[in-house]
């Protein structure tokens, strides 16, 4: 039983150094190119919700106009 659990320990202390060698190969992005990319998308869903809610309109203005 004592065994075991030394080696489970060592499995668990193996698996966090792998774990922290992994995080240092990280390359985060530079807080420009986050904050180019946030613009990018917000500006990409504000343009695709104005597209959705224009086309809702004409759909509202179809039916409007066939149940008329």
């Amino acid at each position: 039983m004592g065994e075991a659990e030394r080696t489970e320990k060592a499995q668990k202390k193996n698996w966090f150094k792998g774990l922290k060698t992994e995080f240092g190969k990280i390359v985060w992005p530079k807080k420009n190119t986050v904050a180019k990319e946030t613009a990018t998308v917000l500006v990409a869903a504000i343009v695709l919700g104005i597209a959705v809610a224009v086309f809702d309109f004409f759909v509202q203005y179809g039916m409007d106009l066939l149940i008329k």
